[in-house]
């Protein structure tokens, strides 16, 4: 990497400090003029494109960059995430399995996929999905919670009940309002 590059990264860095978005966004694109195969910067340009709600936008640059850096887990799952919020459910699924391939350890992918995986109605596939994800996140409410919503989907009230009743242990207000939620039977 050239100085003027390190140059251009650190003022694009400086700028998102300063919540200058527009403006960080502008050297970036000057970035990619000068090393157009800088993974980062495009992944950098995305999220700078998200946070300005332009989501859409966003799409082309987290595709160049998984293209420049397929080994990177958080391209991939980026792409997933752009791809959810864009209603893509089949293609986000196809983005968030590439990270998890990546980097099996990476929790989000792993909340990503079963929620496009819920959304989709591939309730066994979210299951383990989100199995996997409170196995990596075990004190994380938010995946317990999609758990025994997909468990109540699926038809199976006492797994559902099972995971509330593990996640009143830690939150028992998110497990009181999922009880009402699902409309699970008292215990007996």
């Amino acid at each position: 990497m050239s100085l003027k590059q390190r140059a251009l990264r650190a003022q694009a860095w400086v700028l998102l400090a300063l919540g200058r978005r527009a403006a960080a966004l502008e050297v970036f694109d000057a970035l990619l003029r000068l090393q157009p195969d800088d993974a980062h910067a495009w992944a950098s340009r995305a999220h700078l494109r998200v946070q300005a709600g332009e989501v859409e936008a966003a799409l082309p640059d987290l595709r160049r960059a998984t293209e420049l850096a397929p080994a990177q887990a958080g391209h991939w799952f980026n792409l997933g995430y752009v791809l959810a919020q864009l209603e893509r459910q089949d293609e986000a699924v196809a983005a968030f399995r590439e990270a998890t391939q990546r980097d099996a350890k990476l929790d989000a992918a792993w909340y990503g996929l079963g929620l496009a995986l819920l959304q989709l109605g591939r309730l066994d596939e979210a299951v383990a999905a989100l199995k996997r994800n409170t196995e990596l996140q075990p004190m994380s409410p938010y995946g317990w919670t999609q758990l025994a919503r997909a468990h109540a989907r699926a038809e199976q009230p006492a797994k559902a009940r099972k995971v509330v009743e593990h996640l009143r242990g830690f939150e028992p207000k998110v497990a009181e309002a999922l009880i009402h939620e699902l409309k699970l039977e008292p215990q007996q």
